[in-house]
């Protein structure tokens, strides 16, 4: 045992959760637990444990470009920002993603899917600040022969490298941008890669009207996810992000291939792409329901409890039903479903499990009220609740301290010279 947690909320009760080599040894009523021999024993009265926030759709290294595209349409927005990221190198990349990974620390995010250049930089970022990433090569060829055989080159080379260095804080993946910036070469280059790893595929799809206009003049009228079904994309190992503006049949297809769709809510209305996500519908039909944040230049942070709140806001409004999104189902698609996409062990509280956990302060004014612990957390509370947070069974966060901080955000602001 290495760690004790006694006297926290977990359910419907005060539990003793004890940890042990990253993971949830054991969990029993409060008190009846003893510490082993060099246990770290933590008093959490008024607290309560909660899974950590998978956030599946991110753009970590974009968190220094928050705001500097504010007010335009998407395609607009897109344009700057390819502009400004000419600019960015490794070490950019780096110290970019520390600094994401103190917010989503502080936010309660144990795990980020990732979708960026220079990955290597990222994932030795996320390692550091003691994160769980799931990363890799991200394509984009916007057309161009030469570009494209060249990242073939080099895709291979950097995925089977990183393919090995898979651990508990690590999972490889493979991205392509989109259907719009990458050419239908590379994307099946792309998805027989995936296969031959048994690695997940991360893309955009089906994100704006524009996109599904243009996928439709230029494909004999198929839609988007029509299209990659053609292409022999759409399976369980593929991580969607976006799935916004979809029919009745790209629902059925995305259902019975079991592809795993995220919502990102706040960077949607943002933008002025779209609110109206078929969370039911996709549900229905089989699909794996994520939340994301996207990238800080369009939702401008990576709180998920934001995200959760906004999400449920939202569907509920545009569908007229205040039942849209039940407690249990929206905490799963910002927990339980993210680890299955990435086939991690993790997103519940359960013995055996990685332990990935959030400890909540309860003593605050909005906890006081006798509802169910997640409707006060989702509804009520903002962030700052999470005091502590471990990931893999080790503390990232005490007290609202991170270490390094301040280096952290000192080199940041160095790094801003590049872009600004």
């Amino acid at each position: 045992m290495d760690i004790l947690l006694r006297n926290i909320g977990l359910g419907d009760g005060r539990k003793d959760i004890a940890i042990s080599g990253g993971v949830i040894s054991a969990i029993a009523p409060a008190g009846t637990l003893e510490a082993e021999t060099g246990c770290e024993v933590m008093d959490c009265t008024g607290r309560q444990a909660a899974p950590g926030f998978i956030n599946m759709h991110a753009h970590s290294p974009m968190t220094m470009m928050r705001g500097i595209g504010e007010d335009v349409r998407f395609q607009d927005w897109l344009r700057h920002i390819w502009e400004v990221e000419e600019n960015v190198d490794s070490e950019f990349v780096y110290w970019s993603t520390k600094l994401a990974c103190l917010e989503m620390i502080r936010s309660g995010t144990t795990t980020f899917n990732d979708h960026y250049w220079h990955f290597a930089a990222s994932q030795k970022a996320a390692e550091e600040m003691g994160v769980r990433i799931a990363t890799g090569y991200d394509l984009i060829d916007r057309g161009s022969e030469e570009v494209a055989r060249q990242q073939r080159i080099q895709c291979r080379e950097r995925t089977e490298a990183a393919v090995r260095q898979q651990g508990p804080l690590f999972v490889c993946t493979l991205a392509f941008h989109a259907i719009y910036s990458v050419s239908e070469e590379l994307m099946l280059w792309a998805g027989e890669l995936a296969r031959e790893f048994g690695i997940p595929l991360h893309i955009h799809l089906a994100e704006t009207e524009g996109e599904v206009a243009d996928c439709k003049a230029a494909h004999g009228g198929l839609t988007p996810v029509e299209y990659l079904d053609r292409l022999g994309l759409l399976s369980d190992k593929l991580i969607a992000a976006h799935t916004l503006h979809l029919t009745q049949h790209d629902v059925a297809l995305l259902g019975e291939k079991g592809v795993s769709c995220v919502h990102n809510i706040n960077s949607n209305t943002k933008l002025a792409s779209g609110y109206r996500f078929l969370y039911r519908e996709l549900r229905e039909a089989g699909a794996n329901i994520c939340l994301g944040t996207d990238g800080a230049a369009s939702s401008n942070n990576y709180d998920m409890l934001e995200a959760l709140k906004t999400a449920a806001l939202v569907q509920k409004a545009w569908r007229g039903d205040p039942a849209a999104m039940p407690l249990p189902e929206l905490i799963s698609m910002a927990t339980a479903n993210g680890a299955k996409a990435l086939g991690l062990n993790s997103g519940s509280l359960q013995v055996g499990r990685a332990a990935d956990i959030c400890i909540v302060d309860t003593r605050g004014a909005a906890f006081l009220s006798p509802a169910p612990f997640l409707a006060n957390y989702i509804y009520s509370a903002h962030s700052d609740c999470i005091e502590s947070v471990l990931v893999n069974g080790r503390f990232v966060m005490r007290d609202r301290k991170i270490e390094g901080e301040e280096e952290i955000l000192e080199q940041a602001r160095v790094m801003m010279k590049k872009i600004c």
